[in-house]
């Protein structure tokens, strides 16, 4: 696939994206204003986690890196009527798995609440809310999977806008259940675990009518021994492993946030929101629209290509992961005052979120590479190597979790804290959170390194001319942005105190000031728009 082509993949998928993304932080300020960060927004937190976890296990995990290449190569080299075989046994295997998984997640929701929460067992009225809740979102988990089924097929067609805009109907419909359901139900918390079951029945169902103009609407079959859904199995497996040390990694980032100052699982997530907008509208868009590309080269034997495809996405993600850490580095309180000190959302807690979002920022821009990155590994059918730099990068983040944390609560606790001992301290001690923050931020610049490693080795990326204007480019660009927005920053530097419209009128100046001024810079140190269209 030529570059434009990439390219105009890229602006559909992130303008899609971008739409989801925003109304993201609508439906966070809808929550933190109806609930607040507490226990029972903690409570949903875990429980929507929990199927979240095994979505990226299950689907966006180790399924759609191995379906992806395979379909798409069944796709160049064969008959339409076998790429719909391939899709029926599919949908049929991985719909019965996940059948399984949800029917006993439904069944054991009090275990698995114990297993992710175990700072909920002496709640009992926290620990039944979170049963109740994870009750109602574990069936997301298989309806989500099968979307992104639909979704990899979408996206290996080309077809990136409808997938990337899917994500919108969760968003509405939890807005809703936090504005309109919840003043209606005895325990208002409940109407977002409703929102979840309904989303993600509506999200599947929004993604049929493409499927069925691809003539790939099937009817699902059992397919265990069909030769490419083995195929399909024996990638996944490599990656299952290491996406299952992921989910280890990400329960251990719950453990200990259940046991921290209540309200670290909101504060987190808080976080986690903020990076998604720049991490989803570029990082995963372009990891995204480059894999059937790579895929493609692949099959076909176009090592140039591959390479070319590679070095562009690499590229494009520098021009906007280092501005977006720059930025939410600078930006991370005035943003989440801005938008989430509303209703129940405290001040206090606006400069806890703001900690996360600036610990985790420091990784965005490794999160981001290691997602145009690791396509570069699938599109080749190499699941393992992946893998190895995964479990490497996430067991040295479970020790930096604890590393961290115990640091921290040395450095910070009163004696009267320290007296309480570990357990008690560090529930009672506000901003350890941060340190789950800087572990995942440190561990994924060591994945990156060594993916980096192991790519040059196996030989299939060279770097094309002109890296270093792009950096020069780059850093020049960056440096203005920085000095305008710490000149602005310097003008205004309360804004937990501000009134909320003098605070939106800020953050739109700022951003603006900032935007501009990178653009401007950019553009006067010889940056053009055909440089996006491939070198």
């Amino acid at each position: 696939m030529k570059a434009p082509s990439l390219l105009r993949g890229l602006l559909s998928f992130s303008s899609m994206t971008m739409v989801s993304r925003v109304l993201g932080l609508a439906r966070d300020m809808a929550i933190n204003a109806a609930f607040g960060a507490n226990a029972a927004t903690d409570a949903f937190w875990v429980a929507f986690r929990i199927p979240n976890f095994l979505r990226r296990l299950f689907a966006e995990g180790s399924f759609s890196t191995a379906f992806v290449p395979v379909f798409t190569e069944v796709k160049e080299t064969r008959p339409h009527a076998e790429l719909r075989e391939l899709m029926a046994r599919v949908a049929g295997t991985l719909g019965g798995i996940l059948l399984l998984v949800t029917a006993l997640g439904v069944l054991f929701a009090p275990q698995v609440t114990a297993l992710f929460s175990p700072g909920a067992l002496d709640d009992a009225a926290k620990f039944g809310l979170t049963a109740h809740l994870l009750r109602l979102t574990f069936p997301f988990l298989l309806f989500v999977s099968l979307t992104a089924l639909a979704g990899g097929a979408l996206n290996s067609f080309h077809r990136f806008a409808l997938p990337a805009l899917t994500p919108v109907i969760l968003n509405l419909c939890m807005i809703a259940g936090a504005l309109w359901l919840a003043p209606r139900l005895a325990v208002p918390i409940l109407a977002l675990g409703w929102a979840i079951l309904a989303a993600g029945v509506l999200q599947l169902l929004f993604q049929l009518p493409a499927l069925a103009r691809l003539d790939l609407l099937v009817l699902p079959r059992w397919g265990w021994s069909h030769p490419e859904v083995r195929r399909v199995l024996r990638l996944m497996l490599p990656t299952l492993f290491g996406s299952s040390v992921a989910q280890i990694n990400l329960l251990l980032d719950t453990v200990i946030a259940s046991l921290l100052y209540a309200g670290s699982q909101t504060w987190l997530s808080q976080a986690d929101r903020f990076l998604e907008l720049p991490l989803g509208v570029f990082g995963v868009a372009l990891g995204t629209v480059i894999l059937p590309s790579l895929s493609r080269h692949h099959v076909t034997t176009d090592h140039a290509g591959f390479s070319r495809a590679l070095d562009w996405g690499l590229r494009t993600t520098l021009l906007i992961a280092v501005p977006a850490m720059l930025a939410l580095l600078l930006l991370a309180e005035p943003m989440v005052a801005t938008l989430f000190q509303h209703g129940r959302f405290s001040a206090f807690d606006t400069r806890m979120a703001a900690l996360s979002i600036t610990a985790l920022s420091l990784g965005l821009p490794a999160f981001a590479l290691v997602k145009v990155v690791l396509p570069a590994f699938y599109a080749r059918q190499d699941t393992r190597t992946p893998v190895r730099a995964g479990v490497v990068a996430l067991v040295v983040n479970m020790g930096l979790n604890l590393l961290f944390v115990a640091l921290l609560f040395l450095a910070w606790a009163t004696p009267e804290q320290r007296a309480l001992g570990w357990l008690q301290g560090i529930a009672r001690l506000p901003g350890l959170h941060v340190a789950l923050g800087a572990a995942s931020a440190a561990a994924s610049w060591l994945n990156l390194a060594l993916l980096w490693r192991w790519l040059r080795q196996a030989g299939v990326y060279r770097r094309e001319p002109g890296w270093g204007r792009h950096a020069l480019r780059l850093i020049g660009a960056c440096a203005v942005m920085v000095a305008v927005l710490w000149a602005g920053l310097g003008l205004w530097p309360d804004w937990t105190a501000a009134a909320s419209g003098l605070r939106v009128a800020r953050l739109a100046a700022l951003v603006a000031a900032g935007a501009t001024a990178y653009a401007v810079a950019l553009f006067a140190l010889g940056f053009r728009l055909r440089d996006l269209r491939g070198v």
